[in-house]
């Protein structure tokens, strides 16, 4: 552009004007976001990616006719004068607020349909609608806002990880199948009929071979691709996570590299909002199922679970004895109606509890519920005193032989009374790492199976594997959690192949399956591998907790609805035959379910 050419569409953008460019004369392009008819002068609000200037067109201006009429959401170029508004119309929300343009002349640049939602102002609006028009949802401020806030979040992920003295790699994005725990979304080869590559789930054994490759702190911000169902903190199909590895380091340096890593982020980007400070604390998986009855604890939440299943070992009580038997202590439950502890109950039968027992602390100490008449003095008074139930406490107890049920039903009463009753501490960030994992777990069928990640080192290492029952190896496992979400997995792996071939045997796999499934890894690790761990934090959730949303798919800029569609682009959807002979593919319909007649 030559001195003294005005540029075609803008001089400045619709978020630059100051009371300094009192005078100027300007031309700004943009959206026409709202328009106000006062007594026939109109004020509109032109917004583009980086604001909104309040533009003013006067009768009798040449294009008066054009801006009083073209409807919402058109594209139009402007000309005029900048002027300062008056003291009692300055807008404080608005960082162009003390200024307006008074338009001189206006030219329409892209016309608009009528919009099927508002985009000013934000009214709701069905998921589906808003994700089948994603484009102009994300013309609403708040979501605009969020796009950016994710952008800056990674570019300051990435800052920082250079920082630490990480190196970014690329991974591949067509690979093999692997067992990482949900179903592949398989490609399928052209060049190689009946035989299919696979988008990675992660890109855990790229990330191990790099180590092995002789690369020492890895990192990459990585797409990932899980064919699993879609909930409030995860989205279907793919998502993002901050995917690094380091050669030659304990779980604890691991530990210390996220901590400075999500410590640094959450302050830079919530200063209003304390996070645990570092070290976060270390909770054993054992005692996060007891306390908490989740391996995910919402820390904010002061509400614990105690085991009293010792004290009715030998009661003769039918419901309790020979069960395992807990309790939540309420505080200040004693004056809740009866219709609290009958739905508390509800909730624990609809999660297969046969159901729960309640008792209040009454004033002269004395237990009062439908069960107090079962217990001696003594037994109210250890109950009292192990729960820490005081007077005007209420305590709700389950009894099961299922564990894994009971922490199920107790984790989600313990979740929803933190919420009823105010319970849970706000605006803050409350971390931990949940530590030692077991190695192994029983499946459906009774055999031994791997519960977490196979490539994790056991504690122990090979003696451990060969001397102890597989059931109580525990591994060098950890997540880290962050009110209650759980941000991410990982572990020290398992570099040496005698300890690989042996942890697989133990869950069913034979050397030669191995060699065949984990071809490249097995054979790195025969060449001199280094001890490495790693972890993959999730960004997508990252990003969902910082911008203060309940649901990941406001975090992202086009997700795919709870059934992994993609309402936009009409994804997933048929391809032509000749597409499917040139893969060697034949549909098979699914059979047709039979209606009762």
């Amino acid at each position: 552009m030559q001195s003294g050419e005005i540029h075609k569409y803008r001089t400045h953008t619709c978020g630059e004007l100051r009371s300094a460019h009192t005078g100027s004369t300007v031309r700004l392009s943009g959206w026409l976001r709202n328009r106000r008819d006062h007594g026939g002068v109109y004020f509109i609000d032109l917004a583009d990616h980086y604001g909104v200037t309040q533009i003013i067109i006067a009768p009798g201006t040449s294009s008066y006719d054009l801006l009083s009429s073209l409807p919402k959401e058109t594209v139009i170029r402007v000309d005029g004068t900048v002027v300062a508004r008056d003291a009692g119309a300055v807008n404080p929300g608005m960082v162009t607020g003390e200024i307006e343009v008074r338009v001189t002349e206006a030219e329409l640049l892209g016309s608009t349909e009528p919009v099927p939602f508002s985009v000013f102002p934000e009214t709701a609006v069905p998921e589906d609608l808003r994700l089948t028009y994603r484009f102009l949802d994300l013309r609403k401020s708040k979501m605009h806002a969020n796009i950016l806030l994710r952008s800056k979040i990674i570019a300051s992920i990435r800052r920082r990880m250079v920082d630490l003295g990480f190196v970014e790699y690329q991974t591949p994005t067509l690979t093999a199948s692997s067992p990482e725990g949900a179903r592949d979304f398989l490609v399928p080869s052209r060049r190689h009929p009946g035989k299919f590559y696979a988008l990675p789930q992660a890109p855990q054994m790229f990330k191990q071979l790099i180590m092995v490759s002789g690369f020492d702190r890895y990192f990459q911000i990585a797409p990932c691709y899980r064919d699993e169902d879609s909930r409030a903190d995860r989205s279907p199909g793919e998502f993002y996570q901050l995917d690094l590895e380091m050669s030659f380091v304990t779980q604890d340096d691991v530990f210390r590299a996220v901590e400075s890593l999500l410590t640094g982020v959450f302050t830079e980007f919530r200063p209003d909002r304390p996070i645990t400070s570092a070290p976060f604390p270390r909770i054993p998986y054992s005692e996060a199922m007891m306390k908490y009855g989740s391996d995910k604890p919402d820390l904010r939440n002061p509400l614990v679970i105690i085991d009293l299943s010792a004290m009715f070992k030998e009661s003769t009580f039918r419901a309790f004895a020979g069960k395992v038997v807990r309790v939540i202590n309420i505080p200040g439950g004693a004056g809740k109606s009866r219709t609290f502890f009958d739905k508390l109950e509800e909730q624990a039968k609809s999660g297969g509890a046969a159901g729960l027992a309640w008792l209040t602390v009454e004033a002269d100490g004395s237990l009062k519920g439908p069960v107090a008449k079962f217990l001696t003095p003594e037994a109210s008074a250890q109950l009292k005193s192990e729960s820490g139930a005081g007077v005007g406490d209420a305590v709700i107890i389950l009894a099961d032989t299922d564990v894994a049920k009971m922490c199920k039903i107790l984790s989600g009463l313990r979740d929803n009374l933190g919420r009823q009753l105010g319970l849970i501490e706000e605006n803050v960030y409350k971390c931990c790492w949940i530590v030692d994992f077991p190695m192994y777990e029983t499946d459906d069928n009774g055999n031994v199976a791997f519960s977490h990640n196979p490539f994790s080192m056991p504690q122990g290492g090979l003696d451990a594997l060969n001397n102890q029952d597989p059931l109580t190896i525990k591994a060098f496992q950890y997540d880290i959690v962050c009110n209650g979400y759980e941000l991410s997995s990982g572990a020290i792996r398992n570099h040496q192949p005698e300890i690989m071939y042996r942890a697989f045997e133990l869950a069913g796999y034979q050397r030669d399956e191995v060699n065949s499934r984990f071809k490249a890894l097995i054979n790195a690790l025969k060449y001199g591998a280094p001890p490495h761990g790693g972890i993959a934090p999730g960004v997508d959730r990252i990003v969902m907790l910082l911008a203060d949303e309940p649901n990941i798919r406001e975090v992202i800029m086009f997700p795919m609805n709870q059934n992994a569609e993609d309402m936009m682009m009409n994804a997933p959807n048929t391809v032509r035959p000749e597409q499917l002979r040139e893969l060697h593919i034949r549909i098979v319909e699914p059979p047709v379910k039979k209606t009762a007649e």
